[in-house]
């Protein structure tokens, strides 16, 4: 019986890295406290799958941060500004690195959550964290051998960007050289203490590479192989397909024993190991899925390991996931509120565990008929429930086809018709929606959800702090408010408790990026609006000033792909079903006389898939999906849009054809990356707002830091269009930085308001 995890959720199954982070962050826990609860952690998590059975357990998928940054640690990539001096690196170095400092800022964080390497020609490499071999010490220690995993060298260079002033010709595939030798001692370490096996995570395999990049791993594993020699290597790869070309570049790579594929979003991969697969190799076959959390189809995942077997040989395959449980929630037996039907569809982390461990049984032979015969039961129970299909959604569905629902009159006549209504000065400021959540509200919304005061009590307290925060933003002097957002537990959650189709766990929390963990919804069923959803809080927020409020929505496209989504019909699908109950939401607001309309689409760019011949059928049904919410809306109502974190720049003209009013984005931790798609010619008519400091960093930006931001936008887009605003929400932020925050803000935008006067 042979068994494999990719990796495992590090959060913990109460959140432990999440407060123990945020502890030490606030200088209430000691550097060892931290450590102390990390080996807790990653102890409890290779216990757990030795006890499955588990053959092949992962060690160094844990992380403090993310696993990029991990390694970008063990390489000594540091960039300068963070005066880091060489030697093992500490937590002070690599959490500046994640979050910024008082003097240096954050790295870029891409939409997949990981924190961005700057590379280039003068990066002197070292060995400067020694966290693969430690882990994997401690694990034989416990009496747990288990696989160390190591990004692979050409993916952490193809993940990585140019450093700030590296000539864009710089090809970041030269620096394997300099890469290569800080791997081969990682592997003598990991050799000398004991490892047989090493798992290199090659995510970037799935992409659509160009010929120079896949000799680059050719080149690479020939590089290793000698240090290899001894060792078992399995090449993983995840969230795709593999193309054909890669497929043959892969399976002819030297010094490697196995390669892992995702055959639940790989499907197609199936077609190139039918057609061939090397005799001498092994096949780490993914057949449980890591990205979602309904129960695998046992009988239908035990037929494809044994038709792969036939192909790859007895003995070879061995039963996986399709990538790290990292994505799922923790534990399925922490859920005490799920019913039992809709609970016998779904399987968290530990849960498929237990499902990789039973296939593999069967496979040779000795499977528990016990548990496959309650596994078809629950799938025929989620077939036949009532509780998932609703005919009136499905018709009003099915009713969108033939049209595109774009609004009927252009934008730049919108624009007009909005500034005659509204009229707000040239550069507005605004936020982009939510204001920190201080632990009194949470205690609140908490002390409410468990009914332990009144509903009216529960109104004054959120009214309170509704208050509090219109009136900060008019002492800040900021042009359009939001209301704060004090009655939203998380941006998706919020609505989807007021939805139907969707169900909710109490533990099901899932890591975003460093301590941020959110508890994605269930959407199991066809999904509409039973009643409003924020017109009550948008109301009375607006009334509490004469400046224009914005109503705040997530947009349908968010919701999506921030939710564990059903498997039973096309994504697509279930985007257009909640399209059409946030339609109905964005009209009732109008109705209720808000003027300015924020439908966040944060995630529009996090579901493109990572093949380009799946993208534009993505790009088509989610723009469409964020058209339907409001093409209904008067000329002189404003929408706005926000997205986070997001290279757009190849996706532009797809950002152009939402049609909103107003976009605002990310644009300050990326080194206002963002531009340059305008430097290059793309014409944007619409109104936009390119974030001007990074709100996921405590770091308070100057007045003439924000100013010199906003310059640089007006030198390649007509101030008539530009908006000042940060990132992204508040919510992660104390109100000891976001007033400083916003005062230096709103002082810059007036600053360059008077320049451009004085210029006229």
């Amino acid at each position: 019986m042979a068994s494999h995890v990719v990796g495992y959720p590090r959060i913990g199954p109460k959140r432990e890295l999440k407060f123990v982070l945020e502890s030490f962050w606030d200088a209430k826990t000691t550097a060892l406290e931290l450590q102390a609860t990390a080996a807790d952690l990653w102890s409890y998590i290779w216990n757990q799958m030795a006890a499955a059975g588990t053959k092949f357990i992962p060690s160094n998928t844990f992380s403090y941060y993310d696993q990029v940054l991990d390694t970008t640690a063990m390489l000594g990539a540091v960039p300068p500004r963070y005066g880091w001096n060489g030697g093992e690196i500490g937590f002070d170095v690599y959490f500046s690195m994640a979050r910024g400092n008082a003097s240096a800022p954050a790295m870029e964080m891409t939409k997949c959550h990981y924190i961005v390497p700057e590379l280039g020609p003068d990066v002197k490499f070292s060995y400067a964290s020694h966290k693969a071999v430690a882990e994997y010490k401690e694990a034989k220690a416990l009496g747990v051998d288990t696989i160390p995993v190591l990004i692979g060298p050409v993916s952490y260079l193809l993940l990585s960007k140019l450093a700030k002033g590296v000539d864009k010709s710089f090809s970041l595939l030269s620096l394997l050289g300099k890469i290569i030798p800080i791997y081969k001692e990682v592997i003598d370490e990991l050799k000398s203490a004991g490892a047989t096996w090493i798992q290199f995570d090659e995510p970037t395999l799935v992409l659509d590479l160009k010929s120079h990049q896949l000799q680059a791993f050719t080149h690479a594993y020939s590089e290793l192989e000698s240090s290899l020699s001894g060792f078992n290597v399995l090449v993983e790869t995840y969230f795709a397909d593999v193309p054909a070309e890669t497929y043959k570049t892969l399976t002819s790579l030297k010094g490697v024993t196995a390669f892992g594929f995702d055959l639940v979003r790989g499907t197609r991969t199936l077609d190139l190991i039918k057609s061939g697969f090397p005799s001498d190799k092994y096949l780490f076959a993914g057949v449980v899925d890591g990205r979602n959390i309904w129960a695998n189809d046992l009988a239908s995942s035990l037929d494809t390991l044994q038709a792969l077997e036939s192909i790859v040989g007895k003995g070879k395959v061995v039963v996986s996931t399709s990538c790290s449980l990292l994505h799922t929630a923790v534990d399925l037996m922490n859920e005490t509120k799920l019913d039992k039907e809709l609970k016998s569809w779904l399987a968290f982390a530990a849960q498929k565990i237990v499902e990789v461990n039973a296939l593999a049984k069967a496979l040779v032979g000795e499977k528990d008929e016990v548990f496959f015969a309650s596994n078809v039961v629950a799938h025929a129970s989620r077939k036949s429930s009532p509780r998932v299909t609703n005919e009136a959604v499905q018709k009003a569905a099915a009713g969108l086809r033939g049209s595109n629902h774009r609004r009927a009159t252009n934008v730049r006549a919108r624009l007009d018709a909005q500034h005659n209504k509204l009229n707000l000065p040239i550069l507005p400021t605004t936020t982009c929606g939510s204001y920190p959540q201080t632990t009194e509200l949470r205690r609140v919304r908490r002390e409410y959800k468990a009914k332990k005061i009144s509903e009216n009590d529960y109104v004054n307290a959120i009214k309170e702090e509704i208050s509090k925060v219109v009136k900060l933003q008019e002492e800040l002097d900021l042009d359009v408010l939001v209301h704060g957002e004090p009655e939203r537990n998380d941006m998706v959650e919020y609505f989807g408790e007021q939805l139907s189709g969707f169900a909710f766990t109490v533990n099901g929390w899932v890591q975003s990026y460093g301590s941020r963990c959110v508890k994605p919804p269930i959407i199991y069923g066809d999904v509409s609006r039973p009643k409003a959803m924020t017109v009550f809080w948008s109301s009375m927020a607006q009334n509490m000033t004469e400046r224009p409020m914005k109503g705040m929505l997530t947009g349908p496209v968010t919701i999506l792909n921030w939710s564990f989504v059903r498997n039973d019909q096309p994504r697509h699908e279930t985007s257009y079903q909640i399209a059409l109950a946030i339609k109905d939401e964005v009209e009732d607001l109008e109705r209720a006389g808000i003027n300015i309309l924020q439908i966040d689409e944060a995630a529009l760019r996090e579901g493109l898939p990572l093949r380009k011949c799946e993208q534009s059928f993505y790009l088509e049904w989610a723009v469409h999906s964020f058209r339907i919410t409001n093409c209904g809306v008067k000329d002189t109502t404003q929408i706005h849009t926000h997205m986070c974190y997001s290279n757009v720049n190849d996706i532009i003209h797809s950002i152009i054809d939402m049609d909103a009013d107003v976009i605002t984005i990310e644009n300050s931790r990326s080194d206002e990356k963002l531009l340059s798609v305008f430097q290059e010619g793309v014409k944007y008519g619409a109104g936009i707002g390119p974030g001007v400091y990074d709100i996921h960093s405590p770091r308070i930006p100057s007045t003439e830091e924000v100013a010199d931001r906003i310059r640089k936008m007006l030198a390649v887009l007509e101030r008539e269009i530009v908006w000042v605003n940060p990132d992204c929400g508040l919510k992660t932020r104390k109100y000891s930085e976001v007033q400083p925050a916003l005062t230096n803000m709103v002082a810059a935008a007036k600053l360059i308001r008077t320049e451009l006067a004085s210029a006229k």
